[in-house]
């Protein structure tokens, strides 16, 4: 293929490197959006003017910096900073807010999402905007469109306290939410508008989908399951659930993905079928067709990955429309552009890297995969054809999943033979169930069997998962690793397409930079290391020597060090349970004498009582600094 036919794949990676810009640079966005579309403008007039006349190029590059410059004016209109309207959180004595969504059980709570409308201080009530997290144990459940009171001002969402922890605080600014409350009972309804307000339609038609599910599928797993597959909603998935399906390389079953709004074009792009035989393309069942996809895209919360999907079918069956089939390629990233527009916020989002990767990978690969056998019999090429779509996905996709999940699904191309047709069967009953679930005998029935059938699949997902050496954990890659690995796999899949020598030059090229990469890292690694954490609880000291590492822990949560240390045990290449250090208690101090140091606990403080410079480096993290 020539990548000239394919514009919107030309003109999408200078989106993306404006919006990356955007989103570091702490420029003002408009005075150097103006800037730059003045320079550009200047550009063009000297180019125009000039005899002979530019070349193609030049103008071209001109028309990519104006893209660029969009992706870095969304970046910068998108929400980076707390939306409330007045300067200081204790400025105020209460606030009226707007309840946005049905509460969410935890633990301890119930947590939900309040809009606020107003806030009252010293003088008098004044209009306001931002959303806050509430935790509440009040026996009546919130519901989208009350009107809540509450005194006393929210507190802002503290950001990662040790490194490489996850940016809780980065996430939901993310969607706009920088602040927090526990309210306990100490709250007033005082009023709704939620039979008036038109916005909370799509919740509560979600709610009502999630009751019906919980009253005719009787299973707790299978109730979770089908929560998390029909609607999107995986708040319920217990962890062991969570696990089991991320351990056998399916758990995109459970996250609502392509894969299931093409499960549902293909359910109803089924009776069409006697249509094409007449060469007559019903335009109202397409424009049915794909008003029911984006209803099923808001019902589920408008993932990434739902979203890439509902745009590339859209597209699809509009070319239907017109007889026309539109490239995979100009969907594909003419879709990605219109999400990183409308939101560019979510080029940062694990889903919609994932989702791209994975059709990209199975549009470009899977054809070649394919070629590795051509069997005879329908059946066999059938599930051949499952199985190059899986490879083609997981071989993009796992270089991503390593930086980001550590783990690696041995059994996953057994697991997604087995389960994808599965999930398609189970689609295939519960969209009728959805539709058809409150007719009393029918929705009974439907539920039977949807119970059934799930249960079938955990059973099936468990026996995978209990195989031996189901999985690889604790690996990771860094970024120019997964450089290399992706450079690979363009070569191959453009290898009788393209400039071999080009690509094979560009190749070698990438390669050395992951090598000269990793080599700097290696030289750059001190011989010994320390990592001192402390909370309000406990310290905990790790040391790496070399390979071999050790920790010491003074009452530090074991709960705590799962999500809080280990991603930075991981990403350092050390051990998950390094071995016992030994320290000697000495007054206000504990004395390590094999290594020469003595620490503090009161003062939290590491003293080194040898010169190890410049083999040792300390880091230092203590909760509340």
């Amino acid at each position: 293929m020539r990548f000239a036919d394919f514009p919107f794949l030309r003109y999408l990676p200078f989106l993306i490197a404006g919006i990356i810009v955007g989103n570091f640079s702490t420029l003002s966005t408009a005075t150097y959006l103006l800037i730059g579309i003045l320079l550009i403008w200047l550009c063009y007039l000297w180019g125009v003017g000039k005899r002979p006349p530019v070349s193609l190029g030049y103008t071209s590059g001109l028309g990519y910096s104006l893209i660029f410059l969009l992706g870095f004016w969304v970046s910068g209109m998108s929400v980076k900073n707390p939306s409330f309207s007045f300067p200081q959180l204790d400025s105020f004595q209460a606030y009226l807010a707007e309840v946005q969504r049905f509460d969410l059980d935890k633990p301890n709570s119930k947590e939900n999402l309040v809009e606020v409308v107003a806030v009252r201080d010293s003088l008098d009530w004044r209009p306001a905007a931002g959303k806050i997290l509430v935790y509440h144990k009040s026996d009546r459940r919130l519901q989208p469109g009350d009107l809540i009171w509450f005194q006393k001002s929210p507190e802002e969402i503290p950001g990662p306290t040790f490194p490489d922890e996850f940016d809780y605080k980065g996430f939901l600014a993310k969607k706009g939410i920088f602040y927090r409350q526990f309210i306990g009972n100490e709250f007033e309804v005082m009023g709704s508008s939620e039979n008036r307000n038109p916005k909370f339609a799509l919740v509560r038609l979600r709610e009502n989908l999630a009751r019906l599910i919980e009253s005719k599928i009787h299973h707790k797993e299978s109730r979770q399951i089908a929560l998390a597959l029909l609607i999107g909603q995986k708040e319920s998935l217990d962890k062991e659930i969570r696990n089991a399906y991320a351990e056998t390389g399916t758990m995109h079953i459970l996250a609502v993905s392509g894969l299931h709004v093409g499960i549902i074009y293909a359910i109803f792009l089924f009776p069409l079928r006697a249509f094409k035989e007449r060469r007559k393309i019903p335009v109202g069942y397409l424009v049915f067709l794909i008003s029911t996809i984006w209803i099923y895209a808001a019902m589920t919360g408008f993932s990434p990955s739902v979203v890439r999907a509902s745009v590339m079918f859209s597209l699809i069956i509009a070319g239907q429309m017109r007889k026309r089939r539109p490239s995979i390629w100009n969907i594909l990233a003419f879709s990605a552009m219109l999400m990183l527009i409308v939101d560019p916020d979510v080029l940062f989002e694990v889903g919609f890297q994932l989702s791209y990767l994975a059709v990209g990978g199975i549009a470009g690969l899977q054809p070649l995969i394919l070629r590795w056998w051509l069997p005879s019999h329908r059946a066999a090429e059938y599930f051949w054809q499952l199985a190059a779509v899986s490879i083609a996905a997981q071989l993009v996709t796992f270089p991503l999943s390593l930086y980001y999940f550590h783990l690696f699904p041995t059994y996953f191309l057994v697991a997604n033979l087995i389960v994808v047709p599965l999930a398609f069967l189970i689609m295939s009953v519960g969209v009728p169930f959805l539709f058809l679930g409150k007719i009393p005998a029918v929705g009974d029935f439907l539920g039977l069997v949807l119970d059934r059938m799930i249960v079938f699949q955990i059973k099936v997902n468990s026996m995978i998962q209990s195989l031996p050496f189901g999985k690889l954990d604790r690996l990771t890659i860094t970024f120019s690793g997964m450089a290399v690995v992706w450079a690979f796999l363009l070569v191959w899949g453009n290898w009788e397409l393209g400039n071999r020598r080009k690509m094979i030059f560009s190749f070698f090229l990438i390669l050395g930079v992951g090598l000269g990469d990793r080599l700097i890292r290696e030289i750059r690694r001190p011989s010994y290391q320390i990592w001192f954490f402390s909370s309000e609880k406990g310290a905990l000291i790790d040391l790496q020597l070399g390979r071999h590492d050790f920790t010491w822990n003074q009452d530090f949560p074991p709960d705590q060090i799962s999500f809080a240390l280990d991603p930075n045990r991981l990403l350092n290449q050390r051990s998950a349970q390094p071995n016992s250090l030994i320290g000697i208690r000495e007054n206000d101090s504990v004395w390590f004498p094999a290594l020469g140091f003595r620490f503090y606990p009161d003062e939290k403080l590491i003293q080194m009582e040898r010169d190890y410079s410049p083999k040792i480096q300390i880091f230092r993290s203590t909760e509340g600094d």
